[in-house]
């Protein structure tokens, strides 16, 4: 098959092909809202978001560039529920469209999450649930109010609680939608007219279980306020256990289910009739021991009339006077002693002054020194004698006399000069030998070194 010029002109390039069918989308779509489940989600370093919205039949790519991510307030992640606006384009280099999206916001319960977190921080952070502000369920209610549907399954629950545990106490209904747009003003009306009307002393707010998006109106803030500004307590009985609105905060108190609800705000017929018997058996002991406590009294002040005779306190009286004679006379004899003691400090301290006394210290003290100098001189003579002893000795070492004793000799010259060395003496010298006892003159004959 052959192409001619014209056809041969007409030939595309895949890029220029794909350029081309980018230019069409984008100008034949220029925004699209699309909501969908995020998967595939990914945030490279660039700072650009890469994901797939998909549905249950189908998936688009996307990208949110990142100058457009500052008026987000939450983090996409997989399998978040959200709705985007975007433009419909198409990604040459792989031949593929795509959403290039500039806004994004949560949907369906995510978005429900977010606003019940943000919500449930304000008004915290405004005092609504502090315990301060929480009023006291009365223990024995004469009326009870009741804000939930008039047909729905909570108000059945409570009824039948109420009647098996306190048939007596009347209630009322404030009827009022519990689901949908409308509800969350008219619950509000309810608790308004309750209050207005004050026919009752406490106030039970509830509903049976559901969705998030089902107790959306009890996570309103008009119903926070509404139950803050209630003059009469509040209970919130709002859904299951796991589940926790707004409305559980705000309460003075918080039931897990419509029917707790209604037990924790009546008390139980069987236990109040417990609590009579167990209180009528008190007061029954409480009688007995008062009549014998009384009977103790009476006792006591029999034996007491008996302590307070006459002759009984006038045999105390003389027992108590004789017990203050011998103390007297204790007393006299202690003081007697005292005295006899401080004459007697006095004539030795007289003593102590006396000449005579001061004349003996005198000579004890002459005695104790004269005793010390002769210790002294004894003692000084002994180690003059120790060290004339020791000079003597060593005098004596050093002596020639002690030398010439062992055997040696001195020899001089003529004219006393002492021979030490040989070469000083020549051969016909005349010497004079000095031994222990004798001195010997002779005549040197040899000389040998």
């Amino acid at each position: 098959m052959r192409f001619t010029n014209t056809q041969q002109q007409n030939i595309y390039t895949v890029s220029r092909l794909n350029n081309e069918v980018r230019l069409i989308l984008e100008e034949s779509f220029q925004y699209v809202w699309v909501e969908g489940e995020i998967s595939n989600f990914a945030a490279p370093n660039s700072g650009h978001w890469y994901f797939s919205l998909k549905d249950a039949a189908a998936q688009v790519r996307c990208a949110l560039f990142r100058g457009n991510q500052r008026s987000l307030g939450f983090l996409p992640k997989d399998g978040l529920h959200v709705l985007i606006r975007a433009k419909v384009s198409l990604y040459p280099n792989r031949g593929e469209y795509q959403l290039i999206a500039d806004h994004m916001e949560e949907r369906g319960e995510g978005k429900l999450r977010r606003a019940y977190e943000l919500l449930k921080q304000k008004l915290e952070a405004a005092g609504l649930f502090a315990e301060a502000h929480k009023k006291p369920l009365p223990v024995f209610p004469k009326q009870i109010g009741v804000v939930t549907s008039a047909t729905g399954a909570a108000i059945r629950d409570i009824l039948t609680v109420l009647k098996r545990r306190y048939a007596c106490v009347p209630v009322i209904i404030y009827p009022t939608l519990v689901q949908g747009a409308t509800a969350a003003p008219a619950i509000v009306k309810a608790i308004q007219t309750a209050n207005c009307r004050n026919e009752c002393d406490v106030l039970i707010v509830a509903r049976g279980g559901g969705s998030l998006e089902d107790l959306w109106p009890f996570n309103e803030e008009i119903v926070a306020h509404a139950i803050y500004q209630s003059n009469i307590p509040v209970i919130s009985g709002v859904g299951h256990e796991v589940d926790f609105t707004i409305a559980d905060y705000v309460a003075d108190k918080r039931a897990a289910t419509p029917s707790a609800a209604a037990e924790m705000v009546t008390p139980d017929w069987n236990e109040l009739l417990q609590t009579l018997n167990r209180q009528q058996q008190q007061i029954l002991r409480l009688v007995h021991n008062k009549l014998s406590s009384s009977k103790q009294h009476i006792i006591w002040m029999q034996k007491h009339l008996h302590q307070q005779h006459p002759k009984r306190r006038l045999n105390e009286k003389m027992q108590k006077l004789d017990f203050c004679e011998i103390t007297l006379f204790q007393l006299q004899n202690r003081l007697l002693n005292k005295l006899q003691h401080k004459v007697k400090e006095m004539e030795a301290k007289l003593y102590r002054f006396t000449p005579e006394h001061k004349i003996q210290r005198l000579l004890n003290q002459m005695n104790f020194n004269q005793q010390q100098l002769s210790a002294c001189m004894s003692a000084q003579l002994i180690r003059k004698q120790t060290m004339l002893a020791n000079a003597a000795a060593r005098l004596d070492a050093l002596s020639p006399l002690a030398t010439l004793q062992r055997g040696y000799a001195i020899a001089t010259t003529k004219d006393h000069h002492v021979v030490r060395v040989a070469n000083k003496v020549k051969p016909g010298d005349e010497l004079i030998v000095k031994v222990m006892q004798g001195t010997i003159y002779c005549e040197a004959k040899k000389i040998e070194e």
